[in-house]
């Protein structure tokens, strides 16, 4: 019997039970599959850190995770006889246990260590992940509410019967009528670039010189005068990125004189936090007077006439109004206003979110227009050429002068509020015209009754007059329950949320942690001279 024959030309028992070796193929793959789980959580590590855009790294880790579980497969698949019988199944388990594992680990990742930005992102490609978000605050909630009798003797209905900025008595005309603001329809090309005089963020114009004419009867004659539609042409539309439609519209509107430069050097300069939900409209104002040809004033108070005869005489407004999209509750947005027609009863809007309609823009029924916009004191920015200026200051009026146009903003939510005393942005503008007007007193009253009507929680992630007034008031329990509403719903990528927790920290003798609060606001944003200011002042 030869034994030793058998033995050197038939295979071992366990060879021929599948026992033999992997394929070095598969071996590779598998070392493959351990450099790519580590470049994976490598690349997962920069993208907190900020280096290479989230969609980029997200559509390529996509892609690996199901090549790899494809080729992964397909391998097993094809090499199942030369390797041990459990092999396969084995092999299914385990990445079905992987892709559980990944997606528990993701969700988690997802939601406490994502910004939000980077969450919006991770949806766009996986829309499931929707559901696991950190929850928000339903449409129906508020601001914290205030307690009864916080404002000393001023009640709000005490400031119903205060006349805020009601123009001088004048004598009745028995001469010429007002004089209308000329009103030249601009040219259909837009306007070149020029080289800008001094730049500044706040631009106080000297109001026009009418005598006796009320400023409002000299508006209402120019109307009479301007064409019933115009339309501005020559803007680059500009789809905003993430929390970006400030940068955006500021860029479209600049666009108009030639202006070429993208969103993000806007953005670069208004918000170096791409998390951060508010550029204010001075901060727009002062990007475009530093930085461009063009020169910009914003303004609280405008009205619809007012708007019409801007954009008759060629000159782009921007406005803080609110997001009009489904889906979505009450969010503070800007729009770019590049025309109107009276026999519609619409303004043509450059939405950076929505879009541009027909390519003139979305149409804005005059009504729905104002009441969106009232709930920002309905606040403007224009942008001219400096040899302008003399057009933009006649077409202004006595809005030429801020604190004029804070008076004259008080007057209308005063009307407003007394016609309505329901209508909580009317009370809410009131104190926020009085805060321009360093009456803390009145305006803190004006927003305790905001606040007991109720106010959307996202409003004062965009306005900051409740602080200002509260504060100044001493009432540092109200700034501190803003600013914790502010921390729990958003705020805390809002720099402007740290400068009022420093500010009463300071008040309160804590230095030690103003100091920190105001170094978090100007990590939020280094040109926040405010915070740097008190920084300054505690002398530490």
């Amino acid at each position: 019997m030869r034994i030793q024959d058998n033995w050197s030309t038939t295979p071992m028992r366990d060879q021929r039970e599948g026992l033999a070796p992997p394929p070095r193929g598969l071996m590779a793959a598998v070392v493959i599959i351990f450099l790519l789980l580590i470049l994976g959580g490598a690349g997962g590590f920069l993208v907190l850190q900020g280096k290479p855009p989230l969609s980029s790294l997200l559509q390529a880790g996509i892609v690996l995770a199901i090549a790899v579980t494809a080729a992964s497969l397909l391998g097993g698949i094809a090499f199942r006889k030369r390797l041990p019988r459990l092999f396969l199944p084995g092999l299914v388990v385990a990445l079905a246990a992987l892709w559980v594992i990944g997606s528990v680990a993701f969700a988690v990742v997802y939601r406490s260590a994502l910004q939000p930005g980077q969450r919006e992102t991770a949806k766009y490609y996986l829309p499931f992940l929707e559901v696991f978000d950190p929850p928000l605050p339903s449409p129906e909630n508020i601001l914290p509410t205030v307690a009864p009798n916080q404002s000393g003797g001023i009640s709000p209905e005490d400031l119903l019967s205060r006349p805020f900025g009601v123009p001088t008595a004048t004598p009745e005309a028995t001469e010429a009528p007002p004089a209308a603001v000329q009103v030249e329809p601009s040219p259909t090309t837009a306007p070149t670039l020029e080289p800008s005089p001094t730049p500044t963020s706040e631009v106080t114009l000297e109001p026009p010189q009418t005598g006796d004419t009320p400023a409002q009867s000299t508006l209402q004659a120019a109307a009479r005068v301007r064409p019933s539609a115009h339309q501005l042409y020559g803007f680059t539309y500009v789809k905003q990125t993430w929390n970006n439609c400030g940068p955006a519209n500021i860029t479209m509107a600049l666009s108009y004189y030639g202006w070429q430069e993208g969103q993000e050097t806007a953005a670069a300069y208004l918000k170096p936090s791409r998390e951060d939900k508010n550029v204010s409209p001075h901060e727009l104002v002062a990007f475009a007077n530093e930085n461009s040809g063009v020169r910009a004033l914003a303004r609280p108070g405008g009205d619809i006439e007012r708007l019409k005869l801007f954009i008759a005489s060629g000159f782009p407004v921007i406005v803080e109004s609110v997001l009009d999209a489904e889906a979505y509750d009450w969010i503070g947005h800007y729009e770019t206003v590049t025309g109107y027609d009276d026999a519609a009863g619409v303004f043509f809007i450059y939405d950076s979110f929505v879009g541009v309609g027909d390519g003139r823009g979305n149409p804005d029924p005059y009504t729905d227009f104002d009441r969106a916009w009232q709930s920002f004191n309905r606040t403007f920015i224009v942008l001219y050429r400096p040899q302008d200026e003399a057009k933009v200051r006649e077409i202004l009026g006595e809005l030429a002068d801020p604190l004029r146009a804070a008076e004259l903003a008080a007057e209308t939510a005063r009307q407003e509020a007394e016609a309505n005393p329901a209508n909580g942005y009317a009370w809410f503008n009131l104190g926020s015209s009085l805060t321009r007007l360093g009456r803390y007193e009145e305006a803190a009253a004006a927003y305790d009754k905001a606040r007991q009507i109720g106010m959307p929680w996202r409003i004062t992630l965009y306005q900051f007059g409740p602080f200002e007034a509260y504060f100044e008031r001493g009432r540092y329990d109200d700034v501190m329950a803003l600013v914790k509403s502010n921390l729990n719903y958003g705020g805390e990528y809002v720099e402007e949320t740290y400068y009022w927790k420093g500010k009463v920290e300071a008040a309160q003798g804590q230095p030690q942690q103003a100091s920190a609060s105001f170094r978090q606001a100007l990590a939020h944003n280094p040109r926040f001279t405010a915070a740097e200011e008190a920084l300054n002042q505690l002398n530490l």
